[in-house]
């Protein structure tokens, strides 16, 4: 699917360079570069690799908030490079206020996106139960649990009128067993949501989660970060938590691990 047309993705970089700068005489570190990748519309990538390989920074790059040095990023073919506000885009914290109730936390990104509050909360309160959250709308964030926490920064990232979802990392704080929940949970969410199905590209460092979640694996290698891998996940969905035991999902987990080198 790579170098597809713009007219067929939603989103596309090519030759994407970025480097941080060195400090005195140490040279620069070079994060991605020559990185090419197309991402087909209403699609679930999950991008796999090692830790400083750029994973994160190609999100940010797609959020606007970075600009390469070189190469092109465009999301719905618009270039989105230091421009941001095309793509929902969840960091790793869930970066809830304090000092914002459940709800209030839910409309934040929504609002800050041009609708007034009471629109945002006329959208976001019947999706609280769908989100694991009902009941609790008033409550504080420090009074949530882990999981209850993260469901709450999706909310708040689906709430953002975009058709495109950068996550990193959702799920990467929360124990195995919330974990594994979460994941079915994301799915469940993804698949049901109403009109056009949104576009996904979450990154992780876990093989199974990006098997359990993922229409396509994107494998990046030790920084600078490029593809070494590109795998069609063809398990139907809804995808059980069961299936990791699955004899062809372990083929493909050692598949995974393989282009990792692990």
């Amino acid at each position: 699917m790579t170098g597809m047309g713009v007219g067929t993705t939603a989103v596309a970089v090519a030759g994407l360079r970025l480097a941080w700068a060195g400090e005195r005489a140490q040279p620069e570190t070079v994060v991605l570069d020559d990185f090419t990748l197309a991402v087909p519309p209403g699609s679930f990538t999950c991008i796999v690799g090692p830790s400083g390989c750029g994973k994160s920074t190609l999100l940010r790059v797609l959020a606007g908030l970075l600009v390469p040095d070189g190469g092109t990023a465009q999301v719905g073919g618009a270039d989105v490079r230091g421009r941001p506000g095309a793509c929902a885009w969840l960091p790793q914290r869930d970066n809830l206020l304090p000092w914002r109730r459940v709800l209030a936390n839910a409309t934040l990104g929504a609002e800050i996106g041009g609708r007034s509050r009471a629109e945002a909360e006329a959208e976001a309160r019947p999706l609280l139960e769908r989100f694991g959250l009902g009941g609790v709308e008033r409550s504080w964030p420090s009074q949530l649990s882990g999981g209850m926490r993260q469901r709450l920064a999706v909310l708040r990232t689906f709430l953002i009128d975009s058709p495109v979802l950068l996550l990193d990392e959702p799920f990467g704080a929360l124990d195995a067993l919330t974990r594994r929940r979460m994941q079915t949970w994301l799915q469940e969410v993804w698949l049901d949501a109403p009109g056009e199905r949104r576009t996904v590209l979450l990154v992780t460092h876990d093989v199974e989660e990006a098997l359990l979640l993922g229409d396509r694996v994107v494998v990046l290698s030790e920084r600078p970060g490029r593809i070494v891998a590109d795998i069609e996940v063809g398990f139907a969905r809804p995808r059980p938590a069961e299936l990791v035991s699955d004899a062809a999902f372990v083929a493909q987990r050692a598949a995974l691990l393989a282009a990792l080198g692990a």
